[in-house]
């Protein structure tokens, strides 16, 4: 079984240099006193800084730096909606989102939850 994500949340990208906390955006839904997340809940804050050669910030900071990889700030691009989502479970009408799901980021990162934010809602 799933652990059901809330607001709060801390997901971390495989070349973000920070984590970074998840916002659901339905309130009228709660896991552990938070608004609990869905696969659409795709917002999310920077990850610091960004090493991926594929974020054409840093492929230009790195081509101007003569090769030397040069991680730039983040802008998190999220190619689709979090994968895979609670097959039985829906919130408004979307999937709940679950801590094992994880999100592709458009520049070639993958996303994951590292802390779901809920503690005791479990999604079948």
């Amino acid at each position: 079984m799933a652990v059901q994500v809330a607001s709060t949340a801390l997901c971390k990208c495989i070349f973000g240099a920070a984590p970074a906390a998840l916002t659901a955006t339905n309130p009228a839904v709660l896991a552990d006193k938070l608004p609990a997340a869905t696969i659409a809940d795709t917002m999310l804050p920077t990850f610091g800084m960004c090493s991926c050669p594929g974020n054409p910030a840093v492929a230009s900071a790195t081509a101007a730096a003569l090769g030397v990889l040069t991680p730039q700030p983040c802008t998190p691009v999220p190619a689709g909606t979090w994968n895979p989502g609670s097959p039985t479970v829906l919130i408004g009408g979307k999937p709940a989102l679950q801590n094992s799901s994880t999100l592709q980021c458009a520049y070639g990162g993958m996303i994951t939850i590292t802390a779901p934010g809920a503690k005791t809602v479990m999604v079948p």
